[in-house]
């Protein structure tokens, strides 16, 4: 459908520029014969309205001859053809308005001036049909220009959607084979232990699959989740493994990306408590700075282990999550402090 005729409320700046057309149409008419001021305006008036109507219908000669892919005979041979048409319904149009006011007794003579001034009005009419042309081609580069960028939001949107739904799938079975290998370990030496791991394991994946399909959750939801994956590592390594939650007052209701803190804690085990006999304390502290959600994991690691925890699947994917979440808007940073303490900053 035509741009203006989809936007009723460009229709009426639309008409109204066509104002200065009827006076020069006007002017024209008073200057090339005997016909004067009034009988000009009550002439020019109407077939300008005509004219404005009747170039709506040239957005689709146009959308049929694209200037990027029409030949040049093609184009003049349409645009030609066209023009002739349009002149010569809108001069038989105007013929009939003239004969009607000459039967009123409003135009004397009517038809016969009218009739001397059709080459003036032909030219008129072909000169008005070139740039209603020239317009709606620039309406239609418009329109394209903006409907490619549009297109090209939405494959943004869909292709950041598509990465979002594939690193959270990297989540469950990232921490379901750490879990199992677990569950393997605990199997022989403790079966009581095992089959505890397995019931908490349960629980907890059906907190994951709960919390996975939704944008946000609740800060509250998201250090449940944690605390229960942590009590199922608990189990595994006993008193090695301690924790420590601070969530400042009025954060745990702010909503965040869903299993968004799981693989970072996940790496604190993995990466720290694990390598280390004597093991240590995993702290989460939460709070507000300068009207952003700031959330730390501290752990203790094996200063000797040669593996760059840095480039840990876990932190990969929560950095790209929120990279294609928030933009710019959001960061993590990783810290070896001295004394063998690895933190997580993330804001």
């Amino acid at each position: 459908m035509h741009l203006i005729l989809r936007d009723r409320g460009k229709l009426l700046p639309y008409l109204a520029a066509w104002v200065p057309v009827a006076g020069l149409l006007a002017i024209l008419l008073q200057l090339a014969g005997d016909i004067g001021w009034a009988e000009a305006l009550i002439v020019a008036i109407p077939m300008s309205l005509l004219c404005a109507f009747q170039s709506l219908a040239f957005w689709y000669l146009c959308l049929a001859t694209p200037l990027g892919s029409t030949g040049v005979r093609r184009l003049v041979a349409v645009h030609g053809t066209g023009a002739v048409l349009s002149c010569v319904l809108w001069l038989g149009a105007g013929r009939v308005w003239v004969f009607a006011l000459q039967r009123a007794g409003l135009f004397e003579e009517g038809v016969r001036r009218f009739t001397s001034q059709v080459p003036l009005l032909f030219a008129v009419g072909v000169l008005l049909f070139v740039l209603a042309s020239a317009v709606h081609y620039v309406m239609i580069a418009f329109e394209a220009s903006v409907q490619a960028e549009r297109r090209s939001l939405e494959q943004a949107v869909l292709a950041r959607g598509a990465e979002l739904k594939a690193l959270k799938g990297q989540i469950n079975p990232h921490f379901l084979f750490n879990s199992l290998n677990s569950i393997s370990s605990l199997a022989g030496s403790d079966p009581r232990a095992a089959r505890a791991m397995c019931v908490e394991l349960a629980n907890l994946f059906r907190s994951i699959l709960k919390m996975g399909s939704q944008e946000r959750v609740p800060l509250s939801a998201e250090l449940d989740l944690v605390s229960s994956q942590l009590a199922v590592e608990q189990i595994r390594f006993g008193a090695r493994l301690r924790v420590e939650i601070h969530v400042e007052d009025g954060c745990a209701g702010l909503l965040v990306p869903p299993l968004l803190l799981q693989p970072l804690v996940e790496n604190a085990v993995t990466h720290g408590i694990a390598h280390l006999v004597q093991g240590g304390v995993i702290r989460v502290a939460v709070e507000q700075k300068d009207g952003a959600l700031a959330i730390s994991i501290e752990n203790p690691f094996d200063e000797t282990e040669a593996r760059p925890r840095e480039a840990g699947v876990g932190l990969d994917n929560v950095r790209r999550r929120l990279a294609a979440i928030h933009g710019g808007r959001a960061r993590l940073e990783t810290t070896r402090q001295p004394g063998g303490l690895f933190r997580v900053e993330m804001t």
